[in-house]
């Protein structure tokens, strides 16, 4: 259980670390090419914002994921995991399909 707590806490640092660079160092090249083409120029503040938010949120939950884990030792922590997971997936969805003008 140790091993899963320090593995989901890397990873989610990880996560949080591109989330911030993302949103508030505006570092759109962490994000494919592909997914910010259309994005114009004036909006790309607030596409990474939106973007970094959600890859933030994902981080948070995983790190949140192995703590609950390793304190409870029950599966409620994956509970926890889905729902930061779906909320950071639609920060990312909705930043793409109102910048970018869908997901690709």
């Amino acid at each position: 259980m140790i091993f899963e707590l320090i593995l989901m806490s890397i990873v989610g640092v990880i996560f949080i670390w591109m989330g911030f660079l993302i949103w508030k160092k505006e570092k759109i090249s962490l994000i494919h090419s592909y997914h910010y083409t259309k994005v114009k120029e004036e909006n790309k503040k607030a596409y990474t914002e939106q973007m970094g938010k959600g890859v933030t949120i994902i981080g948070f939950g995983i790190i949140v994921t192995g703590v609950i884990g390793y304190v409870t030792k029950t599966t409620y922590d994956w509970i926890f995991f889905v729902l930061c997971f779906v909320l950071g997936f639609v920060f990312i969805i909705k930043a793409q399909k109102k910048y970018n003008g869908g997901m690709f």
